[in-house]
């Protein structure tokens, strides 16, 4: 993967200038996912049925794609190939948010708790990073984590001799080669790579909880125009957390296998990831005043990388909304909208 995956602002332009200004009331949705063990039941409601039943109750039809990129899943929802994505909440605010796609968290899965990890190859400290080339998928929460994680032993990424972009699907055959020295990354692959013989965890997200949040983002303006989308994705999903809460067997088992492990292993992950299987948990964490906060930080991040927008004067470039009203940045370009609506109809049991 290159920075080319990256929306340009021409790319950008040309693709907002090509969509339709207001989004119509329609019947046929796609939303993309990509493997990370907080969603993957999104594979399994597409493979049980789950998704087709919620669907057929609200009258629509809502196909689930798994796409084998992350970074290139979130760029074809920001092109508008897809009414939804899974993404991070800093992956939203960089890259359809930063590049004017009006996106809301309508599903707030997880936070990662651990399945987020820095990976050095051999013994050795944070401290022994530096002068050391880091791959990571450049400008992805990884980046972030790996930022976080200098910043605890009063180093920047200004100490390494460089930092390497490599996409998540080729992060594993990177890792087994010589010239790679550590590497960050996220669950399954953090799981298999610290299998490997002398591969040492440095820091990982358990260290800074709450920052790297795991949602089903959709475009604000298809949901407004269609209710019933947001209706159906998020029955689908909290009767798929109800059976992953209950610990059904047959429904992990097929998420594991997926994922590319077995059941131990995909449970092993799902240790290290906060998952929010009631919907009632899921609005409390959104409402909770450490959420802003935690934008206000990924925000200054992604400014002081260059990335939070084309042109982007400050790190209040982007307007994000919250559910009590307020915001962070920009309040005349708010982009990013954390919605418990829907959520809450699910904990109500009004859907």
């Amino acid at each position: 993967m290159t920075n080319t995956h990256w929306i340009t602002s021409i790319a950008a332009a040309a693709l907002l200038a090509s969509a339709p200004a207001i989004a119509q009331e329609k019947t046929e949705f796609k939303v993309a996912w990509s493997i990370y063990v907080g969603w993957m039941p999104w594979g399994y409601m597409e493979d049980s049925g789950i998704m087709d039943k919620w669907a057929e109750k609200y009258g629509i039809d809502v196909e689930i794609v798994q796409i084998n990129d992350y970074v290139e899943s979130i760029n074809q929802y920001t092109a508008g190939a897809f009414d939804g994505v899974s993404a991070t909440n800093m992956d939203t605010l960089s890259i359809p948010a930063g590049g004017g796609v009006d996106t809301t968290a309508l599903i707030v899965g997880d936070y990662s708790n651990g399945n987020d990890a820095v990976i050095l190859k051999g013994e050795g400290t944070l401290a022994d990073l530096a002068g050391k080339p880091v791959n990571l998928v450049e400008l992805s929460v990884s980046h972030y984590l790996l930022a976080r994680a200098l910043d605890s032993v009063d180093l920047s990424e200004r100490d390494l001799s460089g930092v390497i972009n490599t996409s998540d699907a080729d992060m594993i055959a990177a890792y087994a080669t010589n010239d790679v020295q550590a590497v960050v990354t996220w669950n399954p692959l953090v799981s298999a790579i610290l299998e490997q013989p002398g591969a040492t965890k440095l820091f990982d997200s358990s260290d800074i909880p709450g920052e790297i949040i795991d949602l089903m983002v959709v475009n604000t303006e298809t949901l407004e125009a269609n209710p019933d989308f947001g209706k159906a994705l998020v029955g689908a999903w909290y009767e798929t957390m109800a059976l992953m809460e209950s610990g059904d067997e047959a429904a992990l088992t097929a998420m594991a296998e997926a994922s590319g492990t077995d059941l131990a292993g995909y449970q092993a992950q799902l240790a290290s990831t906060e998952m929010f299987y009631a919907p009632a948990e899921a609005v409390t964490f959104t409402q909770s005043a450490e959420l802003p906060q935690t934008m206000v930080s990924v925000a200054e991040f992604l400014f002081d990388k260059g990335i939070l927008g084309e042109g982007a004067p400050s790190a209040d470039f982007v307007g994000v909304a919250y559910p009590d009203g307020s915001t962070t940045g920009d309040e005349a370009n708010v982009k990013f909208r954390f919605d418990t609506t829907y959520m809450q109809m699910a904990a109500d049991g009004a859907l």
